[in-house]
């Protein structure tokens, strides 16, 4: 409602406690755009979105122009056990349905979590999901389209491709046979 309104909610919520009338009326609101917002947990989507406990070793929140986090946390912190494992809401805004889908699933990419499992990777295959963009959904929405399965091998791009250079230069390194001090005398 705020990115596409404008209107700071929070700031009229304390307004009418105070017991100050609201600043617009309902025909003064103005829509612009779209707005989608996730909202990321230290969950597993793979295991009954079971909730994950540990320390954030890497936490890198998207930045960026229609994009916001609302978060409570940052690298080096504990998900405890004993308290909700909501990270973060992560909220885009676009021009239109179609932008704030792309711009959310730019988002999803640019958020780095590790340390514990999250629900990123679910959102990302919402966000992807033909029955999610064209807006044909409804409250069955993972009953009907989601299996865990569906997320297996869902790595980021950017840890296969660390994954493949390792293994090559190990490989390199196997083959080129043991190390040789420089200036040992030995000859290749």
């Amino acid at each position: 409602t705020e990115m596409i309104t404008g209107l700071d909610l929070v700031k009229e919520q304390l307004r009418v406690a105070m017991g100050e009338p609201l600043v617009m009326e309902q025909d003064d609101l103005r829509i612009d755009g779209h707005a989608i917002e996730i909202r990321v947990y230290a969950e597993d989507p793979t295991n009954d979105f079971l909730p994950d406990i540990g320390r954030l070793h890497a936490y890198r929140a998207p930045q960026g122009p229609g994009v916001r986090v609302d978060d409570g946390f940052e690298e080096g912190m504990e998900i405890p056990i004993h308290y909700d494992p909501m990270i973060a809401k992560l909220i885009v805004h676009g021009g239109d349905r179609k932008e704030a889908i792309a711009r959310m699933q730019r988002a999803i990419d640019e958020y780095t979590i590790t340390g514990v499992e999250t629900t990123l990777p679910f959102c990302h295959f919402v966000m992807g999901h033909e029955a999610f963009r064209s807006g044909k959904y409804d409250t069955h929405f993972v009953r009907d389209h989601y299996r865990p399965e569906l997320l297996e091998g869902d790595e980021p791009l950017a840890m296969m491709a660390a994954a493949a250079i390792a293994a090559f230069a190990h490989a390199e390194r196997e083959a080129s046979g043991p190390a040789r001090p420089e200036g040992s005398g030995a000859s290749a």
